[in-house]
């Protein structure tokens, strides 16, 4: 037992772990598993054709890695007392900060689905300033990465909500690490791309995807092609939310709503991405126009959260409670 701890604490970092040369370290790097978390997380076959080695002897690394990161069977209370350490990026709205159970969490994905003009990419643009501020105002003292596929970041938004929280709008911008995703190739590559620049960059604590769906929507268009978008959507999906656990950081993702014609009753849009979309965020909120800068917040799904509705504004400063 007491050599078994002994070996744990000796793996910390790829070079560590046995078996592993200098030839296949190499390939191993070159193609993206530079991190014991990348490794751990990674799939046997995908590590054994990356590296050029058997599967036994990936599946041997990859168990390695784990126990290295203690990425275990943990009991209830174990993991009662990792959720209470989850940390909290405040939404500079008390009342969505409420809904949402004191903020956007990390180790978690998070959803904002509406129509176009609800505020999606304004709470994104308040989350990337926000996730700056020390703990005790709200934030983590962290950095953002933004991808954006639609054009809508608009670094004007950041420094106006900048100023407004008497933080300097050039250094705030210096903290967001901003990439425009051209089509959804581009936008899973730079998701792969992401595992070594947190990696490298400890201090990133939140990554945006505004929008999630624009791509795979326009790209892969006709039921013939639905299987697949929907596949390489869900890989893309579960990548983040392995970023999310692994390094312990917020994702935040915007999605786009559809008409449902044949709805009656009841809402009649839905948020596109079908199925794939409803199971993988870990919190899924609704956000709605209402009259004036005000707008709706709805839970719609989250295992932790009861379901609510509550009004926060959209002013100069930013995301803000709605005044009465």
């Amino acid at each position: 037992m007491a050599n078994e701890v002994e070996e744990k604490k000796k793996v910390k970092s790829i070079e560590d772990l046995s078996g592993v040369g200098q030839s296949i370290l190499n390939k191993l790097t070159e193609s993206g598993y530079s991190t014991l978390e990348s490794i751990a997380v990674a799939s046997p076959q995908d590590l054994s054709v990356a590296a050029g080695i058997p599967l036994t002897t990936a599946q041997r690394i990859i168990k390695e890695a784990r126990d290295a990161l203690d990425i275990r069977f943990k009991t209830a209370l174990e993991v009662k007392k990792e959720r209470i350490n989850v940390r909290k990026i405040t939404t500079s709205s008390q009342a969505l900060d409420g809904l949402l159970g004191g903020g956007i969490e990390t180790r978690t994905m998070t959803e904002f689905f509406g129509e176009f003009g609800s505020g999606k990419t304004q709470i994104c643009h308040q989350l990337s300033v926000n996730v700056q501020l020390p703990p005790e105002k709200g934030g983590l003292s962290g950095k953002a990465v933004y991808i954006d596929t639609e054009g809508t970041f608009r670094w004007e938004r950041i420094e106006s909500m900048a100023k407004a929280l008497g933080l300097d709008p050039d250094t705030v911008m210096n903290n967001i690490l901003y990439m425009r995703a051209i089509n959804t190739d581009h936008q899973i590559a730079i998701s792969d791309d992401l595992q070594e620049l947190i990696a490298k960059n400890p201090s990133i604590k939140l990554v945006i995807v505004d929008s999630v769906t624009s791509h795979f929507r326009a790209e892969y268009t006709g039921r013939e092609n639905l299987a697949v978008r929907q596949q390489k959507l869900n890989r893309h999906l579960h990548q983040l939310t392995r970023l999310s656990e692994v390094y312990d950081i917020a994702i935040v993702v915007t999605n786009q709503v559809m008409a449902r014609p044949d709805m009656f009753y009841g809402d009649p849009t839905v948020a596109v991405g079908g199925h794939t979309l409803y199971h993988v965020p870990g919190i899924r909120v609704q956000v709605k126009k209402s009259r004036g800068n005000k707008r709706i917040a709805r839970m719609i799904d989250a295992p932790h959260l009861p379901e609510g509705e509550v009004v926060f504004a959209i002013t100069e400063d930013g995301i803000r409670d709605a005044e009465e």
